[in-house]
């Protein structure tokens, strides 16, 4: 969960976007199943999200700049639809990341490490 909201707080604030909505925008459903093959198939699905292209403070200068990046052809403008993609995609990556950590080990070990009670 930590993952997920981080992610949507941080694509939120550099889009211009009201971080307030990362509570309601948090409610996530991640799947994971084992394919035939052996694959792993992950889905996220996040029908709460709340995300806009338009108002509030996607009118900046820093945040127009930042949402014409996301657009793979800057003959588009990238919409309400291709920026939820983006933040789910963000949160698909935060997500996985963190499961590796956990089944390798390394979390556990880099908080051990890095403890501040520990200093």
């Amino acid at each position: 969960m930590h993952t997920l909201i981080t992610s949507y707080r941080v694509s939120s604030w550099q889009q211009g976007q009201d971080i307030a909505q990362a509570g309601t925008s948090s409610m996530t459903l991640v799947t994971m199943e084992c394919l035939d093959q052996g694959d792993l198939y992950v889905s996220v699905t996040m029908p709460c999200i709340e995300v806009g292209t338009v108002g509030g403070g996607t009118s900046l200068p820093a945040q127009q700049n930042n949402l014409k990046l996301l657009s793979s052809n800057p003959d588009v403008e990238i919409n309400a639809a291709l920026l939820a993609q983006v933040v789910c995609g963000a949160v698909l990556a935060g997500e996985l990341s963190l499961l590796s950590a956990l089944c390798s080990g390394d979390l556990v070990k880099s908080h051990m490490q890095l403890n501040r009670a520990h200093r």
